[in-house]
């Protein structure tokens, strides 16, 4: 199978999954709709109760994400930065996350789009949906059946890249130290809010803390504010996102960090569904959003690029002079936006 075949292949995936955000059909994939379209339909209206994080509205968020992906335009783009062997051989094993819909499938195109087999452990958060996308790929095209494995232990594997918390990191680097490996740790994105940013742009930046609940590497757990910025705004701006406590584990989650901090005498700002808590830290937990005031934007540039291994994604609006992602963009990364700057296809393409 050439690349161009994986390419074709991973294009038509792309097209069915596209239909689930509109809930209208294509007719240019009605062979699989005859087959996928109702049982995928079904599976993501059951993940509530196999995950109660995993409402429809955040799946269908990415499963559209990755359809957007998975244009052929996309595709030959980020392989044409690379000189792709005519075949490759090499099973690679992968540890999958499970903050958020899907997390892994970035990596399960990397190795399959390269022409390696996968060996797929997928988190028990989340395990039914990307073995459902493998059955479908399989279908468009069946030579992907002898590389596209599920398991539920790795053995028998070249490479591996696993995803976890700092705590698993360290486990995963004693256990595969002897293979090449990516080993990604825990990082936090954040947002970088310019004097000059109003309610509109404070809007979309709040859909880079509240989108997946805030669970992703890619959401926005602390901001940094000019100093004598009214904070008022940022609330304003936040309201649109009230409805996260409808969700009972964020409730949960936001009444237990308001007590701890209420019972520990910390300074809180709180609008009933979101906590601001001036904080160093990046990471924050659900439900509360990190700040620091900061007055030049130089110095800023400076601090962030000390915690560079930390941080996933910064996000701004164009008024700030930083490199960054456009606020409301933080959860579509573009296919080479590779997680924590490691180049998987370069890695992938090393291996031989």
């Amino acid at each position: 199978m050439n690349l161009e075949k994986r390419i074709n292949a991973f294009v038509k995936l792309g097209l069915f999954l596209k239909q689930f955000k509109n809930e209208l059909k294509n007719t240019d994939v009605d062979d699989l709709n005859a087959q996928f379209y109702d049982d995928f339909e079904e599976l993501i209206l059951r993940q509530k109760s196999l995950n109660g994080w995993f409402v429809k509205e955040n799946i269908i968020l990415s499963v559209d994400e990755i359809a957007n992906s998975l244009k052929k335009e996309n595709l030959l783009n980020w392989m044409d930065d690379y000189d792709i062997p005519s075949e490759l051989d090499r099973t690679v094993g992968v540890i999958m996350a499970g903050n958020i819909p899907m997390v892994g499938f970035h990596d399960f195109l990397s190795v399959l789009i390269v022409g390696h087999s996968i060996k797929a452990k997928l988190s028990s958060e989340d395990n039914t949906l990307l073995r459902f996308i493998g059955k479908v790929l399989i279908s468009i095209e069946p030579e992907f059946e002898s590389k596209i494995n599920f398991v539920e232990k790795l053995e028998n594997f070249d490479a591996v890249i696993a995803t976890g918390s700092n705590n698993s990191a360290r486990y995963f680097e004693q256990y595969f130290s002897k293979y090449p490996n990516i080993i990604r740790k825990h990082r936090n994105s954040i947002g970088i809010v310019n004097v000059n940013d109003g309610i509109k742009e404070l809007e979309l930046l709040g859909q880079d803390v509240f989108q997946y609940y805030g669970l992703g590497c890619r959401s926005v757990s602390k901001i940094y504010i000019p100093e004598g910025y009214r904070l008022d705004t940022i609330f304003e701006a936040f309201y649109a996102y009230k409805h996260v406590t409808d969700n009972n584990k964020y409730a949960n989650n936001y009444d237990y960090n308001k007590a701890v901090y209420l019972l520990g005498n910390n300074a809180l700002l709180d609008n009933n569904f979101l906590l601001l808590k001036e904080d160093t830290s990046l990471s924050a937990p659900v439900g509360v959003l990190h700040y620091e005031y900061y007055n030049n934007i130089n110095t800023l540039k400076i601090h962030l690029k000390e915690q560079g291994n930390a941080i996933q994604c910064i996000v701004s609006s164009s008024n700030t002079t930083i490199n960054t992602v456009e606020f409301g963009r933080a959860q579509c990364p573009k296919l080479d936006d590779y997680a924590d700057d490691e180049d998987t296809i370069g890695f992938l393409l090393n291996l031989g």
